[in-house]
């Protein structure tokens, strides 16, 4: 244990010192790597602080520091949210939107100096190796728990999953209150169950199921954070939803989507997923599938 604890140390230290985490000047702009990350976090759609501060890992004060620096340079607005008041959205001004893309240019600069020495075999290694890691240690790390769907961080995700729809497909307009629901009543026991998923502690993810009589469970509202998808979590929180079914007793669980979300589709059919004629009236969805949950129910 003691040689792996040091490997790891020397890990932290060589991608710390070579990334330019200890610089004041990230990346040669004006501030340092945890005002910068700030910046690439809240993105072009913005995103609560309290959400925020949860992702990076930071305290009430720091996070305060860094959204007025970021205020005062005119590259971020904090306003309350029209949804709640006491929720406050920090978002990037067209100068914060400019400040973003150079930084993602300048990272693109970073890593490609990283790769550019070694040849291609090496690279592929490293990008392997590194994919690896990423994964492993997202794992260690992630927690799915079940909770009430009217918490907090279940609603924070809710209203994220549903900006997303929304985003993605504006001219059909997501109603959640529409069509095959998941209201707070249909996912709480025993009629169904909510899980968040956490990663570090905070809230980027969630996913509900909802029973029906005759063994039957449709599996609602699955949604990821972007900074937190391609780790192999959304098969995670899929596996999990469907063991609540198992052991819920039912035998075939039930997955309506949109062709505007293919990364869903593809994660469905790579579990097992058939596609089947409509089962329900979701004026939002564009498939229908299901899965036998026979082979490997629980007990």
């Amino acid at each position: 244990m003691s040689s792996q604890v040091a490997q790891v140390r020397r890990f932290n230290r060589t991608v710390t010192q070579r990334v330019g985490a200890l610089n004041d000047h990230f990346l040669s702009r004006d501030r340092p790597l945890a005002t910068s990350r700030l910046l690439w976090e809240i993105g072009t759609e913005g995103g609560e602080v309290v959400m925020l501060r949860s992702r990076l890992g930071v305290d009430s004060g720091q996070m305060s520091r860094m959204l007025r620096a970021l205020e005062a340079a005119g590259l971020v607005t904090v306003t309350p949210s029209e949804v709640d008041a006491r929720v406050r959205i920090a978002t990037l001004t067209e100068k914060g939107l400019t400040e973003r893309a150079i930084l993602d240019e300048r990272s693109d600069e970073l890593a490609a100096s990283i790769l550019d020495p070694l040849d291609a075999a090496r690279r592929t290694e490293l990008v392997t190796a590194m994919r690896t890691v990423e994964r492993l240690i997202a794992t260690s790390l992630v927690e799915v728990r079940q909770v009430d769907p009217e918490t907090p961080d279940a609603q924070r995700c809710l209203r994220a999953y549903v900006a997303e729809l929304n985003r993605r497909a504006p001219q059909r307009g997501f109603d959640p209150r529409k069509g095959a629901t998941a209201e707070p009543h249909e996912v709480r026991p025993p009629n169904g169950a909510f899980v968040v998923v956490y990663l570090r502690g905070e809230a980027i993810g969630c996913g509900a199921v909802k029973h029906h009589p005759g063994d039957v469970t449709d599996i609602k509202r699955m949604w990821l954070a972007e900074s937190a998808r391609g780790l192999g979590l959304g098969r995670r929180l899929l596996e999990h939803l469907e063991r609540l079914a198992r052991e819920h007793g039912s035998t075939e669980a039930h997955i309506e989507t949109s062709d505007v979300l293919p990364e869903a589709i593809a994660l469905y059919r790579s579990a097992g997923y058939v596609e089947v004629p409509p089962f329900n009236d979701e004026p939002f969805a564009d498939r229908w599938f299901s899965k036998s949950l026979r082979a490997t129910k629980a007990g």
